[in-house]
C-alpha cells in the first residue's frame, strides 16, 4: 500500500515537471517573440500529450495550436515545425504527433458554442491549426531552394493525415458545427470560419479522389447542413480580403467561396451518386425525411447557381430522377391529418418524424432554397425547354408582358376581315400577310375589363383611338410586310400597296383557308405517341413537379404559382397535350389507364399538372376577378343533355361537376341545388302534400323572447324535422295571440344569435344553431342579407384545407387592423428584429393575459426578416382558424345538419354568399309583376294594382324600391349585438319565379287587428272595386310570413304614392296601420 502511494506521488511530481517544462517554452501566447527550435519543442510537447487532461489544458493546449501555426510562417527548417518530419529520426513519429494533435483539435471543437465570442475565437484558432496541417500549400519552408522536391511526399503525408481524421467522426465534427452555427435565427459563423470549414469538407474528397465512400460521407454530413449553399453564397462577397484560412494558394483566395462547389463539380458528382437506387436509399435512411429535405434543397440551390452550364447537361435525367426519389422518400413520411404520431411541419405539413429547435429555426432559409427548384430560369431549363414550340407570331414574340392577368388580344380594326378569320379558322397574323395593308394591327391588353390595365400600355376602350400611342401597334401592314421579321419580306406574300391588293387578298383568303384545313389534316397523321422517349421525358419532368406538389405540401400555393405565372410554360404544355392526338390523345391515355389502374404511371402527371395548374387559375380568379364575365363556361356545353346524363348517374358526368363545376354557368348550378333539396324532401316525405298534415312542426314564440324561444324550441329538433315545415303561434307583447293570417303561417323568421363565445356556457351550441338556422334558409331557398366573411365561407366548404387556400389573402375580410400591421412587417425595410416580435401572442382573456405560440416554443423565437414571411402566414392561420376552430366546427356542424357538403361542392365562396344572400342587382319589376299572386279581389289589371306597379316604376328611385322590398319580403331574422335585421332587399337568386311563398297582394278593407281573411263579400267588392269605407287614412301593411302585401282599396292614386312612400320610408316598414 505505501509503495502505491509512493508511485502516485512520484508520478504527480513527475507531470508536474512536465507541465512546468512546458509552460517555459509557451509564455508568450499569442507571438512567440524568440523561436525556439522545432525539435526541442517537439520533445517537449509530446511529453505534454502523455499527461493531457481536457479540461485542465485548455489553456495550454490554445498556446499550443497558436504556436505550430505561427511556426509555418518560417522558412527555417530548424523553426518550422515542418522540420521535425524530415528528421529521419522522428519522421514516423510525428506523422502519428500531428494526427493525434489535430484530433485533440476536433474534440474541442465539438464542445465550442460558435454564437459566444469568446469560443468563436478559439474555434478560428483550431480551424486555422486544422486547415494548415492537412494541406502543403501554406508551409513557407518549402518555399526554399530545394525543397520544392519534397511537396509531393509531404501532399502524401498530408492525405494520410487528413485519411485518419475521416476514419475518427472527423465529418461529424464538421457537421456538428456548421449546424450549430447556420441553423440559428442569428447565424452565428463569420465568413472566415465559414470558408475555413468548407476547405476542410472539401480536402478529403480532393485527396481521396472524389471515391464513392467520401462522396456518400460528405452527401450525408456536409451536404445535408441545412441551407449551407445559401449561406455560402450569402457570406461569399465578404471573402476578398480573407485570412489565408479561406484557400490554399494565393490565386484561390480571389475566389469566391461558393466556387469551391463550382471548381469541383459537387453538384454533378452528388447527382452521379445518388443516380444509384441504392444510394440514394441508404443516404435517406441515413438522413431520415428531415435532413433528406435539406439535402434537397441544398442540391436545388447548386442547380441554380449552375443554371447556365451544369444543369442543362444534368437536368434530365439525372437531376430529375435524384430529386423526384427523395421527395417521393420524404412523401412517405407525410399524413393528412394530426395525430398522437405526428408533428407539424412548416413545410411538409404533418409529418411522422419530430423535429428539432434547430432545424425548425433553419426551414424558412430551406425553403429560400426550395423556391428555386420552381423559379422562373430553372423551370426554362427544366421543363420550358422540353416542350418549346416555336412562336405562332413573329411580331407578338418580341414583346415581354410582365403581369400575370394580362389577356392579348390581337385586334384587326377592320372588323369584316377579322370575322372571317375566325370563320375560317386563319390565325390574324396570316391577314397581315396576306397584304391589308391599310389595317393596323393593335395589341390589345385588358386587365379586369378596366380601364387602368390598358392605360398601362397606352391603350384605351376601343383600341383603335389609342393606337397610335403604343410604339408596338403603330405599324401599318404595309409597314409590317416591308419590314418582316428579320427582314425578310417575302414570307408576307409580296409588297403592299399595289393596285392589285384587294383582288390578290380575296384569293390568298381562300387559298389559305385550304392550305390551313389541309395542314390540320396532315398533322394528324403525325401525333407524338406515348412512351416515345420525347413523351417519356416530358412526363418525368412534369411527375418532378407534381410530385413536389404532393409532399411539400406547405409550399403548394407557391408551387403553382411559380409553374403558372411563367411565359409560355402553361400554354407550350397545353400545345403538348393537343399533339398528343384528338382530345389531348384521350384514346392513348385511355390505352394507358386500361394497364395502370392507379394512374401512377408519369404520363398521368403531365395531365394532373396541367389541371392543378388551371385550378389555380381559377381559384385566383374566383377571389379577386381578372377575366371577362363567364370566361371559364364551356360554350358548346348542351346543359339538357349534361343533366340528363348526370340524373342517370354516368360517373364521367359526376366527376366533371366535382372537379370542374365553374364550366357550368351559376344559375344552372343553383338550379341543380334546388333540384338535389327537392328530391331529398321527396326521399324523406318533405313534399308539399304531406307537409300540409299535422305532421309539421309547431311552436310558440313570445315577441318579447324570440332568441330564447326560437332557440329553445329549435335546437333539439333533428335534422330531419328541422328540414321540413315548420309552423310558429306568435304570442304579441301584451301576451295576446296574434291574430289574423299570420296565425300559424309558414315559419320563416330566424334568429342568428351574436357568438359571445366562451363568456356563455352554451356558446358552442348556440353556434350550431346558428348553422342549423342558416342551413334552413339555404334549404328552403331563402335570401338572407347577411355579407358574411369571405374567410368564413371558405370554412363552411371546407377549402381552407385546400392546397390553394391562403389564410392571408382571407385575412382582411376579418381584421382589416391586423392585415394592415402584417403587411407593413411584410414590406418593412429595415431589421424587422428590431420590432422585437416573437412566434407568440398575447390575449387578454377576463383580465388574464394568456400567450398563445405559433410554433412549439415560440415565445422564445424573434421574428427576423429571413423567418417574417412565414410568421405573418401563422399569425394569419392563429386569426382566422385557430383562434376560433370550436366555434367553426360548431357552426358547420349545424350547416351541414341541413345542407349536404357534396351539394356545396357545386360553389366558390363568392357563389356561396350569392346563394346565401341573393344577387346585387336592381329590383325587375317586370319579373316581379310576372311571378306575384292576387287576393281579395284584385287582379292584375285592377286600377289599383296598375297604379301601384306605375308608382313603383315611374316614382320611386332604385333606394326606395329597394326598401320596397325589402318591407314587402319578409326573410330571416339576423341578430348581431342585439339588433335584429328582419328583411332582405335583395332580389331571390333565380329572380321572383323562385321566391317561395309567392310575392302577393290582397285587398283589404279593415285593420290588421280586425283582419280575418277574405270573405265573398269583400273579394266582390275588391273585384269591381266597391268602396265599403274610405281607406285613405290607412296605410299598406305586409304579413309576415307569406310575402303578402295588404293594400286598402284606394281611390286616389295620388294617396296610393303617398301612403306607400311613407310606409316604405318609415323605418318599421308595413307595420303601421
Amino acid at each position: 500500500m505505501a509503495s502505491l502511494v509512493l508511485t502516485d506521488s512520484s508520478q504527480l511530481t513527475s507531470d508536474s515537471q512536465h507541465l512546468d517544462e512546458y509552460d517555459a517554452i509557451f509564455t508568450e501566447g499569442e507571438i512567440i517573440t524568440e523561436p525556439k527550435p522545432s525539435l526541442q519543442a517537439y520533445q517537449v510537447v509530446c511529453k505534454f500529450l502523455l499527461i493531457w487532461k481536457k479540461s485542465r489544458d485548455k489553456d495550454r493546449f490554445e498556446k499550443l495550436c497558436r504556436y505550430l501555426v505561427g511556426t509555418l510562417e518560417s522558412d527555417s527548417i530548424k523553426v518550422s515545425y515542418i522540420g521535425v518530419t524530415l528528421n529521419k529520426e522522428h519522421a514516423l513519429t510525428w506523422i502519428s504527433h500531428m494526427k493525434d494533435i489535430l484530433w485533440k483539435c476536433c474534440e474541442y471543437l465539438n464542445d465550442l458554442r460558435p454564437e459566444s465570442a469568446a469560443d468563436m475565437r478559439v474555434v478560428l484558432l483550431y480551424l486555422h491549426t486544422l486547415v494548415a496541417f492537412t494541406s502543403t500549400n501554406t508551409w513557407t519552408v518549402l518555399k526554399t531552394k530545394n525543397m520544392e522536391l519534397l511537396k509531393p511526399g509531404l501532399n502524401q503525408l498530408c492525405a494520410n493525415i487528413m485519411g485518419y481524421l475521416f476514419t475518427k467522426g472527423f465529418y461529424l465534427t464538421l457537421k456538428s458545427l456548421l449546424q450549430r452555427g447556420l441553423s440559428r435565427s442569428k447565424i452565428a459563423l463569420k465568413h472566415v470560419s465559414l470558408s475555413a470549414l468548407m476547405t476542410l469538407a472539401i480536402r478529403p474528397l480532393v485527396s481521396a479522389g472524389f471515391t464513392e465512400k467520401l462522396m456518400t460521407m460528405f452527401v450525408i454530413h456536409i451536404l445535408s447542413v441545412p441551407a449551407l449553399v445559401l449561406h455560402v453564397q450569402n457570406l461569399a462577397p465578404e471573402l476578398a480580403n480573407a485570412l489565408v484560412v479561406l484557400s490554399s494558394t494565393a490565386e484561390d483566395r480571389e475566389i469566391e467561396c461558393i466556387q469551391v462547389f463550382v471548381n469541383h463539380n459537387i453538384l454533378t458528382k452528388s447527382l452521379e451518386l445518388l443516380n444509384s437506387e441504392q444510394n440514394i436509399r441508404i443516404v435517406f435512411n441515413t438522413l431520415e425525411g428531415n435532413y433528406a429535405l435539406c439535402l434537397v434543397g441544398n442540391l436545388v440551390h447548386l442547380a441554380y447557381i449552375q443554371k447556365d452550364d451544369s444543369l442543362k447537361e444534368v437536368f434530365f435525367p439525372t437531376f430529375t430522377f435524384v430529386i423526384s426519389r427523395m421527395l417521393e422518400s420524404c412523401q412517405n413520411y407525410v399524413v393528412s391529418k394530426q395525430s398522437n404520431l405526428t408533428y407539424w411541419h412548416p413545410v411538409l405539413g404533418w409529418f411522422a418524424q419530430n423535429m428539432d429547435y434547430g432545424l425548425h429555426e433553419a426551414m424558412p432559409s430551406v425553403k429560400v432554397q426550395l423556391y428555386m427548384l420552381w423559379s422562373g430560369c430553372v423551370v426554362n431549363v427544366i421543363l420550358a425547354s422540353s416542350i418549346q414550340f416555336p412562336s405562332p407570331n413573329p411580331i407578338l414574340s418580341s414583346i415581354q408582358f410582365t403581369s400575370p392577368y394580362l389577356y392579348l388580344e390581337l385586334v384587326i380594326s377592320s372588323s369584316p376581315h377579322y370575322t372571317l378569320s375566325r370563320a375560317l379558322s386563319i390565325p390574324p397574323q396570316e391577314l397581315v400577310a396576306d397584304g391589308l395593308q391599310t389595317t393596323t394591327v393593335v395589341v390589345y391588353a385588358v386587365t379586369s375589363a378596366s380601364e387602368e390595365g390598358c392605360e398601362e400600355w397606352g391603350l384605351g376602350i376601343p383600341p383603335s383611338h389609342k393606337a397610335s400611342h403604343c410604339p408596338v401597334v403603330g405599324h401599318t401592314l404595309s409597314e409590317l410586310v416591308e419590314t418582316g421579321p428579320e427582314g425578310v419580306s417575302e414570307s408576307y406574300g409580296g409588297a403592299a400597296g399595289t393596285s392589285s391588293t384587294s383582288a390578290a387578298t380575296s384569293s390568298n383568303l381562300l387559298r389559305r383557308a385550304l392550305d390551313h384545313r389541309t395542314n390540320k389534316a396532315n398533322a394528324a397523321k403525325h401525333h407524338r405517341k406515348l412512351g416515345s422517349p420525347e413523351c417519356t421525358k416530358v412526363a418525368l419532368l412534369c411527375s418532378l413537379y407534381q410530385t413536389a406538389l404532393g409532399t411539400l405540401t406547405q409550399l403548394r400555393l407557391d408551387i403553382l404559382t411559380g409553374l403558372c405565372y411563367q411565359d409560355n410554360i402553361l400554354c407550350n404544355l397545353w400545345r403538348f397535350l393537343c399533339s398528343l392526338g384528338p382530345h389531348c390523345g384521350l384514346k392513348a391515355f385511355l390505352d394507358l389507364l386500361a394497364v395502370n389502374t392507379k394512374c401512377s404511371a408519369p404520363e398521368f402527371q403531365m395531365l394532373i399538372l396541367f389541371s392543378d395548374c388551371m385550378t389555380h387559375y381559377v381559384t385566383r380568379d374566383c377571389r379577386r376577378s381578372y377575366t371577362p364575365d363567364n370566361h371559364w363556361l364551356v360554350k358548346d356545353l348542351r346543359m339538357a343533355a349534361f343533366f340528363n346524363d348526370l340524373e342517370k348517374g354516368k360517373k364521367t358526368t359526376q366527376v366533371f361537376l366535382q372537379k370542374m363545376p365553374h364550366i357550368i354557368p351559376h344559375e344552372e348550378r343553383v338550379q341543380l341545388f334546388r333540384r338535389n333539396v327537392g328530391n331529398e324532401k321527396m326521399v324523406l316525405g318533405l313534399t308539399e302534400s304531406a307537409c300540409i298534415s299535422l305532421q309539421s312542426t309547431l311552436i310558440t314564440v313570445h315577441r318579447n323572447r324570440i332568441v330564447e324561444d326560437g332557440y329553445r324550441q329549435l335546437a333539439l329538433l333533428p335534422p330531419q324535422a328541422l328540414k321540413g315545415v315548420i309552423r310558429v303561434h306568435f304570442i304579441n307583447e301584451q301576451g295576446l295571440d296574434e291574430a289574423g293570417i299570420d296565425q300559424d303561417g309558414v315559419f320563416k323568421e330566424r334568429l342568428y344569435p351574436s357568438p359571445t363565445s366562451y363568456m356563455q356556457d352554451n356558446h358552442l351550441q348556440l353556434f350550431e344553431f346558428v348553422g342549423r338556422m342558416l342551413g334552413k334558409a339555404v334549404y328552403e331557398g331563402i335570401v338572407v342579407d347577411v355579407p358574411f366573411a369571405s374567410f368564413f365561407l371558405s370554412q363552411v366548404l371546407g377549402q381552407q384545407h385546400q392546397a390553394l387556400y391562403s389564410s392571408m389573402d382571407e385575412l382582411p375580410s376579418l381584421d382589416p387592423e391586423l392585415y394592415r400591421s402584417l403587411t407593413f412587417i411584410k414590406h418593412h425595410q429595415g431589421d424587422v428584429q428590431d420590432l422585437d416580435l416573437t412566434f407568440s401572442l398575447d390575449e387578454d382573456c377576463m383580465g388574464r393575459i394568456v400567450t398563445h405560440e405559433l410554433v412549439p416554443g415560440g415565445r422564445a423565437v424573434p421574428v427576423n426578416n429571413e423567418n417574417k414571411i412565414n410568421y405573418i402566414h401563422l399569425m394569419a392561420h392563429f386569426r382566422m382558424h385557430t383562434q376560433i376552430k370550436d366555434q367553426t366546427a360548431a357552426f358547420i356542424k349545424g350547416f351541414r345538419a341541413i345542407i349536404n357538403p357534396e351539394w356545396l361542392s357545386l360553389f366558390s365562396t363568392p357563389e356561396l354568399q350569392r346563394l346565401v344572400s341573393g344577387d346585387n342587382i336592381p329590383l325587375d319589376l317586370r319579373d316581379l309583376r310576372r311571378h306575384t299572386q292576387y287576393y281579395g279581389g284584385f287582379h292584375d289589371s285592377h286600377r289599383v294594382v296598375c297604379w301601384l306597379w306605375d308608382i313603383l316604376d315611374k316614382d320611386f328611385n332604385d333606394e326606395e324600391k329597394r326598401l320596397f322590398l325589402k318591407v314587402a319580403i319578409k326573410r330571416l331574422f339576423f341578430m348581431h349585438d342585439s339588433d335584429f335585421v328582419t328583411s332582405c332587399s335583395k332580389p331571390p337568386l333565380l329572380g321572383f319565379a323562385h321566391l317561395e311563398p309567392p310575392f302577393s297582394i290582397r285587398c283589404v278593407e279593415v285593420g290588421d287587428d280586425e283582419d280575418t281573411g277574405d270573405t265573398i263579400g269583400s273579394v266582390i267588392r275588391g273585384f269591381f272595386t266597391i268602396r265599403k269605407k274610405d281607406p285613405q287614412n290607412r296605410l299598406p301593411t305586409s304579413s309576415t310570413c307569406f310575402n303578402l302585401l295588404k293594400l286598402p282599396n284606394y281611390q286616389k292614386k295620388s294617396t296610393l304614392r303617398d301612403k306607400l312612400r311613407y310606409a316604405v320610408s318609415s323605418n318599421t316598414g308595413f307595420e303601421l296601420s
